[in-house]
């Protein structure tokens, strides 16, 4: 058995404020209540929350905080992520760190999958992250959106990453499917997932935890949460060689495929399709993008006609004529019918009495009523 204890916290983000003394106050109080707990995974740009005009230099003031944070408890930490410009280009790139109990930035990773469009001025990484903590065992970090897209994992859990990191901010109604694809990523990679998502300007909650078998071991509400696990990687072992519940053994198999996927050569020409796609922007009111029709305007009257009624004046519309449906034998239908004789009217009865008038309170042939 191998275990290891990480804990995710999920705190309210301000978007306008700097966050870092309420992280630095909620990992003390982290530690002084479980005091057991080897690593910190805090959520995607929590020091400063998501606007990118608050990008600090790749060194910086705050990242010392944090390295002597860690190197108080002696934990492993990952402080979510936050903007920071290259000096040498100007860009910006959503970079997270992962700093060791001696205090040192160890790894360093920026996101390869910004949110675009919504996040076109962020620039994307190209390097991975993969780092092994002495005696237990190899992490990988990615961030949000990454896990989207299933060939950062594999890249990652192909080099032999048995914990995939991942802070997260998502405040928007996708957050559910998320949740299914970290459950998806785990079964599939045969590794745990913490997905540690923000509050307010920092996400929707629901911070999530699995285990290799897709078995949810711990999903926060929408209140602030701190939630130390402790994971065992030897199951993750277990699993990639005996396959989940002895049955799928996917990364063996996928080693042994008998195929290569074009796709992934960008001169194949087998991805021709996703060339006819529109741009990456974000939608306009309105818009028809991928309907692939066009379907004219149709005037809408003021005044509808209802059933049973006439059309108003001014919104008459010539209703299109039909042709008379044949029928399917043409003597069907035109049987002679004997004429009847008429049957004689019925005699009217004589006019019937006018009922007599009727005494106050009293109801023609019952007995007196009661007022209750």
């Amino acid at each position: 058995m191998t275990p290891f204890a990480i804990a995710g916290v999920q705190m309210y983000v301000s978007a306008l404020e700097s966050n870092v003394e309420g992280m630095i106050q909620r990992l003390d109080i982290l530690m002084a209540r479980f005091p057991w707990t080897q690593m910190v995974l805090f959520s995607e740009l929590t020091p400063f929350g998501p606007l990118d005009r608050f990008a600090l230099p790749p060194e910086n003031e705050t990242l010392e905080v944090f390295q002597a944070a860690a190197r108080k408890h002696r934990v492993w930490l990952i402080p979510g992520s936050m903007f920071l410009k290259n000096p040498e280009d100007g860009r910006v790139y959503n970079t997270a760190v992962v700093i060791n109990p001696e205090g040192e930035i160890i790894r360093r990773y920026a996101k390869m999958f910004p949110f675009r469009p919504y996040e076109s001025g962020i620039a994307a990484g190209t390097e991975f992250c993969v780092f092994d903590v002495p005696e237990v065992g190899r992490f990988g970090l990615s961030i949000c959106y990454d896990m989207w897209f299933p060939e950062t994992t594999r890249q990652l859990t192909s080099q032999g990453v048995e914990v995939l990191l991942t802070p997260v901010l998502t405040g928007t109604t996708d957050r559910d499917a998320e949740l299914a694809i970290a459950r998806a990523t785990a079964a599939q990679f045969q590794c745990y997932v913490f997905a540690v998502n923000g509050l307010g300007a920092g996400g929707v909650g629901k911070s999530l935890v699995v285990d290799p078998t897709s078995m949810v071991l711990h999903q926060s509400a929408g209140q602030e949460d701190m939630f130390p696990i402790e994971v065992d990687l030897s199951m993750v072992r277990r699993q990639r060689e005996t396959g989940m519940k002895g049955l799928g053994q996917v990364l063996k198999s996928f080693r042994d495929r008998s195929t290569d996927f074009s796709i992934y050569d960008r001169t194949s020409g087998t991805d021709a399709y996703l060339n006819t796609l529109g741009a990456l922007e974000i939608p306009h009111q309105g818009t028809r993008a991928g309907l692939h029709v066009d379907v004219p305007a149709r005037h809408v009257p003021d005044a509808p006609a209802f059933k049973g009624q006439e059309v108003m004046p001014g919104f008459a519309q010539a209703q299109p004529a039909f042709a008379p449906e044949p029928l399917p034998n043409p003597t069907a239908g035109t049987a002679a019918i004997e004429e009847a004789t008429p049957a004689p009217a019925p005699a009217v009865p004589p006019a019937a009495t006018p009922n007599p008038p009727v005494k106050p309170d009293i109801v023609s042939g019952s007995g007196p009523t009661s007022s209750g």
